[in-house]
């Protein structure tokens, strides 16, 4: 169980927001922007959480062509995307009784750093948070364990005295890069199944469902 004093690891996306609506209709908006089709919402679901490049790649032959369509995302999400979100419910309430505990708390997020500072920064209990690492606009840190490792950097911490707390299987594969402790939420876009198969310790169904994980 996690000390008064543990850091506490929140990711961004599928975690803290739903930013389904945001994210699909950005990505749907650069596919058409390069001449490519547009796949189904279950299908565009499923770019929520990896980093934009990897998602991208596959599509194109070439660097430039991945760039371009990054820049195309982040023209939409810069103008409207970043405010398609809702917060879920009863996740505000649960981070200000974490913070009031005596946890420290930040986000460690795939999305572009920018974009995330301004989204934290817009949520009601978005001053709870004492940092938010993200992913450099280049793409030089966009992996989970590249993020998890600069906000150990940053923050002057071991992994030992952290938690990773995310909905996807590369929140979970990041933590245990770092021999983190974790917990996996099921109301964000992975799943049980998903989060299972990447090794979560524990799973919270409910946002205070973490309260008692983390007592």
């Amino acid at each position: 169980m996690a000390t008064a004093r543990a850091t506490l690891f929140f990711d961004l996306d599928g975690t803290l927001i739903d930013s389904a609506t945001g994210i699909t209709r950005c990505v749907a908006h650069a596919l058409t922007a390069m001449g490519r089709p547009v796949p189904p919402d279950a299908e565009l679901r499923g770019w929520i959480g990896p980093s934009l490049r990897t998602s991208f790649g596959p599509l194109f032959d070439d660097p430039t062509g991945v760039e371009s369509a990054v820049e195309h995302y982040r023209q939409r999400f810069d103008s409207i995307g970043w405010r398609e979100h809702e917060v879920y419910a009863g996740i505000g309430e649960t981070v200000e009784a974490l913070g009031a505990r005596g946890h420290r708390l930040a986000v460690v997020t795939a999305k572009n750093e920018p974009h995330a500072r301004r989204i934290v920064a817009h949520l009601p209990f978005g001053g709870c948070f004492a940092e938010v690492i993200g992913a450099t606009p280049c793409g030089r840190r966009s992996d989970k364990p590249e993020l998890i490792a600069e906000a150990l950097a940053r923050l002057g911490l071991d992994a030992g005295d952290c938690w990773m707390i995310g909905d996807r299987r590369m929140d979970i594969e990041g933590a245990h890069h770092h021999r983190m402790r974790h917990i996996g939420v099921l109301w964000g876009f992975g799943g049980r199944d998903e989060l299972g198969a990447a090794g979560a310790e524990h799973l919270a169904a409910a946002p205070h469902e973490l309260l008692d994980l983390l007592a």
